[in-house]
C-alpha cells in the first residue's frame, strides 16, 4: 500500500501537458492560488500556454517535474505517462477518461488501462478520469477549474472519486477549514487507502473525509484504520450505493463495485470508521473531528433556552443513537444555584431566558453541563447575519460557549438552522476550540459518526472462482459437524437400520431442495421408523440422497446465522430472526469477520426478537452462551476455507433453554475451472 506521494502533493515544479482549455486552466489556477514553484507547459506546436513559454515535449524540460497534469486524449496519455516515468517524475494526474471506468465503444478501455499502468511503472498516478488535487496547506494545486478553497495552516483532508462533488465541496459555506481536496478518479494505481496513508504522516491534517463509491485494497484500508486510530485522527466516510439506482450509476461511471450496502456498513464498523449519509452531515462531522477529535462515547449533553429546542435535540439525538445522561447531584446543585427554582433541571436542559445577557451566569450554567461522563456538550444557539440583525446581542452566548470549553470541553455551539451561524462567529469559536456546528440534525449525525471505535484485527477475505457448487443440506451439515457445530443425528433413506436407531420424533427431508416448506420437501414430527419410510416415499425428487434427522425439541426462538463472501468487502456475518419468515421480518445485524464474543453478544441484543431470546413475559430464556458458541465455531469453520468460499447459511438455528441446534444449512463454494 505504501506509495511515495510527497513530491506529487508538495511539488516544487509542475509540468502541464496539453494546451487546450483544461491545460490553460491548470496553469491559471496554480498562478491564482500562489503556487511558488516552476510551471512548465508542454505543447508540440504552441509557443506559449497561458502566457508561459511552452516546451515541445517532456524530454525538453529543464528537470524531472515533481508533478504533472496530463490533459490530452486517452491514447496520448499513455505515451506521456511513459515519458514522465522515464524522467523519474514525482507523479501525475491523468485527466482523460475512457479507461476501465467506461465501456468504450472501441472495446479497448480495459486494455488502455493496462497499458497506462505499464507505462507509468513506479511513478504514482492519480486517476485516470481525475480532476487532480488542491493542497491548501502548501499552495500546491493541480486543478483545471474554479474552486473555493483558501490557504490554511491546518485542516481536514477530503478524498472523493467524484470530481463534481469535490468542486461543490470547495464552495461549502459551513466554515470548515479544508486543507486538502483530492479527487481519485478510477484509482487504476493509487487507491484511496494509499492516499490516506500518506496524509496521516502530515501533522497538519486534523481529520480525513472520504467519499467512497467502491472499496479497493481491503488490506490497505485495514492498515490505514489502525494507523489513524493510533494517531487519533478521525476518518469519516460517506458511502454511495445504498440504492439499486446508485449502484448502477456507480458501476457505469467509475468501474468501482459498490457491493452490498449492508456489508459496506459492516466493513466500516469493523474498521472503526464513522459513516454519514449526506454531504451536510459529512462536512459537520469533519468539522467536529477537526476541533474535538474522536468522541469517547455516544453520551452527549444539550443546553438551550427553549423547551422546543430541548425536545427536538432529544428526539434527533435518539434517532442517531445518542444518549443524554441524567444530571449528577453536583450538576443539579450548581445549576439550581445559577438558574433558580423556576427551571426544571434535566438533560437536555431548557435554561429559559432568565440569565440571558448575564455572561457570567450563562458560562456557569453551560460549564455545569460539561461532565467527564459526557463526550460532547452542545449549546444550541442561532445567530442571525449582520444584514438582518445586530449579532452582538448574541455575544453573551458565544462567550459562554468559549468559557464552558475552557473549563472542560469538548464543546460545540450548534445552530438549529445551517444558515444561522455567521462566518465571524464560527471563526471566533474555531479559534477557541469550540466546534461551530450548523444544523441540529447534522450535529447529531456528526456526533454519532465521531464516536471512538477501535478497528478490529485480521479482516477475513476470500477468493472467488468462476465455477459454483451448491452442496446439499446433508453434506453441509456433515461439514459443520466436523468443525464441532451441533448438528442432529441423521440417517440416509437407504439405511433403514440407522433410521430405526434414531431418537423419535424425527423430520424427513429432501436433500437438495431449498425452501423445503414451499416445495413440500420436509415432513415434521414423524413418530416411528415405519412412518419415516412412508414419508420418504412422498418426497419430491431432489437430485440427492434424502434423509431422516432427529428433531430438535423445546425451541424458544429460531435464528438465521450466515457467513457470506462479498468480494468488495470481505466475509460478513449475518445474525437475525430465522425460520420461514426470515425475509418477512428483516430483523438482522451484520458484522465483518472475525467478530469477537462481545460483538456477537451485542448483535444478538440489538435484534427486535432479543426479548424472546432472553425470556419474554415469563417464558424461559434460550441458552445465549450456546448460541454464541455455535456462531464462533461457524466463524472458525469459515476461516479455514476462505479460498473459494461463497456462503454458509444456518436457518433455522433452533435455540432451546439448554442448546442451539442446526436444523437446516446451506453451503456454497466456487472452484477453478
Amino acid at each position: 500500500m505504501s506509495v511515495d506521494l510527497q513530491r506529487l502533493f508538495k511539488p516544487k515544479s509542475l509540468a502541464v501537458i496539453g494546451g487546450g482549455a483544461w491545460g490553460e486552466a491548470v496553469v491559471k489556477q496554480a498562478q491564482a492560488f500562489g503556487f511558488a514553484g516552476q510551471i512548465w507547459p508542454i505543447h508540440p506546436v504552441k509557443p506559449e500556454v497561458a502566457g508561459l513559454p511552452a516546451y515541445q515535449g517532456v524530454p525538453d524540460l529543464p528537470a524531472a517535474p515533481d508533478a504533472a497534469f496530463i490533459g490530452i486524449n486517452r491514447d496520448a496519455t499513455i505515451g506521456a505517462a511513459e515519458r514522465l516515468s522515464k524522467t523519474e517524475a514525482g507523479g501525475a494526474v491523468c485527466f482523460a477518461s475512457g479507461f476501465a471506468e467506461a465501456q468504450a465503444e472501441d472495446g479497448l478501455a480495459g486494455d488502455a488501462q493496462t497499458r497506462l499502468l505499464h507505462a507509468a511503472g513506479d511513478m504514482p498516478i492519480l486517476g485516470p478520469n481525475c480532476y487532480g488535487f488542491i493542497n491548501a496547506l502548501d499552495g500546491a494545486i493541480i486543478w483545471p477549474d474554479q474552486h473555493g478553497l483558501s490557504r490554511v495552516d491546518r485542516g481536514v483532508a477530503i478524498l472523493t472519486q467524484s470530481s463534481n462533488i469535490a468542486i461543490n465541496l470547495t464552495f461549502q459555506a459551513r466554515n470548515l477549514p479544508i486543507a486538502m481536496m483530492i479527487t481519485c478518479g478510477n484509482m487504476a494505481q493509487v487507491s484511496q487507502a494509499a492516499i490516506m496513508d500518506a496524509l496521516l504522516d502530515d501533522d497538519r491534517i486534523t481529520a480525513i473525509g472520504v467519499h467512497v463509491e467502491g472499496f479497493t485494497d481491503l488490506t490497505g484500508w485495514e492498515a490505514v484504520a489502525h494507523k489513524a486510530h493510533a494517531r487519533d485522527i478521525p476518518i469519516v466516510a460517506i458511502k454511495a450505493g445504498r440504492s439499486e439506482a446508485a449502484r448502477a450509476a456507480t458501476q457505469s461511471h467509475t468501474a468501482s463495485l459498490a457491493g452490498e450496502d449492508t456489508s459496506a456498513d459492516a466493513l466500516l464498523s469493523f474498521l472503526g470508521i464513522g459513516r454519514v449519509n449526506a454531504l451536510p452531515e459529512f462536512l459537520e462531522a469533519l468539522k467536529l473531528g477537526h476541533v474535538c477529535g474522536r468522541l469517547d462515547s455516544k453520551h452527549v449533553a444539550s443546553i438551550s433556552c427553549s423547551g422546543g429546542e430541548a425536545s427536538l435535540a432529544a428526539d434527533l439525538g435518539q434517532a442517531y443513537g445518542l444518549t443524554f445522561p441524567a444530571l449528577t447531584a453536583a450538576q443539579t446543585a450548581t445549576l439550581r444555584d445559577v438558574l433558580g427554582p423556576k427551571v426544571a433541571l434535566a438533560n437536555p436542559l431548557d435554561y429559559h431566558t432568565y440569565i440571558w445577557r448575564d455572561t457570567t451566569a450563562m458560562t456557569a450554567a453551560w460549564s455545569a453541563m460539561v461532565d467527564p461522563a459526557v463526550a460532547l456538550t452542545m449549546t444550541v444557539v442561532d445567530v442571525p447575519d449582520l444584514a438582518r440583525a445586530d449579532p452582538k446581542d448574541w455575544d453573551c452566548a458565544v462567550d459562554a460557549a468559549i468559557g464552558a470549553q475552557e473549563k472542560g470541553g469538548p464543546v460545540a455551539m450548534v445552530s438549529s438552522l445551517p444558515e444561522t451561524m455567521p462566518t465571524a462567529v464560527a471563526e471566533r469559536l474555531l479559534a477557541h476550540n469550540v466546534a461551530p456546528l450548523q444544523g441540529l440534525a447534522e450535529a447529531m449525525a456528526a456526533a454519532a459518526a465521531l464516536t471512538r471505535q477501535a478497528p478490529c484485527e485480521g479482516l477475513l477475505t476470500g477468493t472467488t472462482y468462476d465455477q459454483h457448487i451448491d452442496h446439499g443440506e446433508r453434506a453441509a451439515k456433515e461439514m459443520l459437524r466436523s468443525h464441532g457445530l451441533n448438528v442432529p443425528r441423521n440417517a440416509l433413506e437407504t439405511d433403514p437400520d440407522q433410521i430405526a436407531a434414531l431418537n423419535f420424533p424425527v423430520v424427513v427431508k429432501a436433500d437438495r431442495i431449498a425452501h423445503k416448506t414451499e416445495a413440500n420437501a420436509v415432513i415434521l414430527n414423524v413418530r416411528t421408523a415405519d412412518d419415516a419410510t412412508a414419508a420418504l416415499a412422498t418426497l419430491p425428487p431432489s437430485g440427492g440422497h434424502n434423509f431422516v434427522e432427529e428433531m430438535a425439541q423445546g425451541g424458544i426462538v429460531e435464528l438465521l446465522i450466515a457467513a457470506t463472501h462479498d468480494p468488495a468487502h470481505g466475509i460478513m456475518l449475518t445474525i437475525g430472526a430465522g425460520g420461514t419468515l426470515a425475509e418477512l421480518w428483516q430483523d438482522t445485524q451484520h458484522l465483518m469477520l472475525p467478530a469477537t464474543h462481545e460483538q456477537i453478544d451485542a448483535a444478538l441484543g440489538k435484534l427486535r426478537i432479543a426479548p424472546l431470546i432472553d425470556g419474554y413475559r415469563g417464558k424461559p430464556a434460550a441458552d445465549r452462551a450456546a448460541i454464541i458458541d455455535q456462531i464462533l465455531k461457524l466463524q472458525a469453520c469459515v476461516a479455514m476455507q476462505t479460498d473459494g468460499f461463497v456462503e454458509i447459511e444456518i436457518n433455522p438455528l433452533i435455540c432451546t433453554p439448554t442448546e442451539a441446534v442446526i436444523a437446516d444449512a446451506l453451503w456454497r463454494q466456487t472452484y477453478p475451472e
